[in-house]
């Protein structure tokens, strides 16, 4: 059992990230003791499917040896290599081969971070350079989509466009720059997919023309926005703006630190879109969890940019975990088991689990169901027709999250009603059932919430 000790230390010391500090201070902390598979257990015992995989993360599932000993073999080999100084590790190199073999175009150069807030970071940084080495170090100016998220660090939070890493930061920045999203549900245009595309092909010319054609750097994008509830743009969206970046001589970035290894189906869904990006950040799947670690994947044309404008000189961006080897080592089992089976289990899972959530689309609650592969997410509505989003005072961030916990599942709760969901892709039919299953319960215990009825009824 859970010692009262322990959610005492908690209170007293553990900073948990994006929480309310009193908030949490209040409630307690709920501590996770094991995992297998796609089930967690807490300390009270309490077993779920976790049908978020941690955070976007855990994409080969828990409990797997081969990725344990992969990481006990470099532990004890070796457990640090600094990639100063011209050093490295087998893993290391390895890896990045790997990743360069199966990546979009000619993403052939990788460097390693310690998870996609730092990766995001670091191509600011590349970019940046890159312009000064090509002798246009004006073009300072960086665009990205209103609800999209690209990390936490300083400068990155500003690219990112949800309230909550902008309140009481002094972010964004002056320098970084949005378009609205195509988030179809909601889109001024509706729902048809060539209008909301030509409006954001519109949105985005605007936006350069506002700045200046010789001003703007970089455009970032995720495949699907995964932390503004994940959004699903209209097959094409992704090339139509990767098409009028490279007209404008705009750097195009995709940020697949979600999307990434098999949650939407290929390795990464910048294959599926037909897109081969000038930089493109991954982590998260990269290492299933199991260890930190990003990567930034860098075009031939940049890299060789940035290293012939720096010369003899080094290139003064670095970090004292690039390059890991312990994480190497795991990222390489990882890919392995992706290719050996997962990738084709996540597909299947993701098909069986967005046909379940379809099902839930009469429940009276249900306003929108989206997703692709192994993401989704379903959106909550008072009323269909007016697409009436929850009560403030339904709490839905907290009381949907603790229902569904309660029931045996852990989904991602936003605050405006969205469930969101990445099992994952070792889950096996029984799985995706009980991801239903709760969900559906979940929508029932709602429904009965007093402030839910309530604005049901105005």
């Amino acid at each position: 059992m859970l010692s009262n000790s322990l959610i005492e230390l908690d209170r007293a010391h553990l900073v948990h990230p994006v929480a309310s500090y009193r908030g949490h201070e209040k409630a307690g902390v709920r501590v996770l003791k094991s995992a297998k598979g796609a089930l967690v257990t807490d300390a009270t015992g309490h077993t779920m499917v976790d049908g978020f995989a941690g955070l976007w993360c855990v994409n080969a599932g828990y409990g797997q040896d081969s990725i344990v000993e992969a990481a006990t073999r470099q532990l004890r080999e070796l457990p640090y290599a600094t990639g100063y100084f011209g050093l490295g590790s087998e893993p290391a190199i390895r890896l990045a081969a790997e990743l360069a073999d199966r990546a979009p175009g000619d993403l052939n150069h990788i460097y390693f971070t310690l998870g996609g807030s730092d990766a995001v970071d670091s191509t600011i940084r590349f970019i940046r350079y890159y312009y000064h080495a090509k002798g246009t170090p004006q073009k300072d100016q960086f665009i990205s989509v209103e609800q999209g998220y690209h990390g936490s660090s300083t400068a990155g939070s500003g690219l990112t466009a949800l309230p909550a890493f902008h309140a009481g930061f002094g972010v964004p920045y002056d320098w970084q720059h949005k378009i609205p999203s195509h988030y179809a549900y909601r889109n001024p245009v509706g729902t048809d997919p060539q209008a909301i595309i030509g409006a954001s092909v519109t949105a985005l010319r605007a936006k350069v023309e506002e700045l200046g054609p010789d001003r703007v750097a970089a455009f970032y994008v995720e495949p699907i926005q995964g932390s503004g509830g994940v959004l699903v743009p209209p097959k094409g969206w992704m090339k139509a703006m990767r098409d009028v970046c490279h007209e404008l001589d705009i750097l195009f970035v995709a940020d697949e630190v979600i999307t990434g290894f098999g949650r939407t189906g290929p390795l990464f869904a910048c294959l599926e879109d037909d897109v081969v990006p000038d930089f493109m950040t991954a982590a998260k799947g990269l290492t299933s969890g199991y260890m930190p670690m990003g990567a930034v994947f860098m075009s031939d044309r940049v890299y060789n940019t940035i290293a012939d404008g720096a010369g003899m000189a080094a290139v003064g961006h670095g970090y004292t975990y690039s390059a890991h080897p312990v994480s190497a080592a795991v990222g390489l089992e990882c890919l392995r088991l992706y290719e050996n089976g997962l990738l084709e289990n996540g597909i299947r899972a993701g098909k069986r689990l967005m046909a379940g959530l379809e099902s839930l689309a009469d429940h009276p609650l249900v306003g929108d169901i989206r997703g692709r592969g192994m993401l989704a997410a379903v959106e909550l509505v008072t009323d269909k027709e007016r697409k009436t989003p929850l009560p403030a005072a339904a709490e839905p961030a907290r009381r949907i999250f603790d229902r569904a916990w309660d029931n045996g599942l852990v989904i991602r709760a936003f605050a405006n009603g969205v469930l969101g969901y990445a099992p994952p892709l070792c889950c096996t039919d029984e799985d995706i059932d009980r991801i239903i299953d709760c969900t559906r319960r979940t929508l029932d215990q709602t429904l009965e919430d007093t402030d839910v009825r309530s604005a049901m009824a105005k």
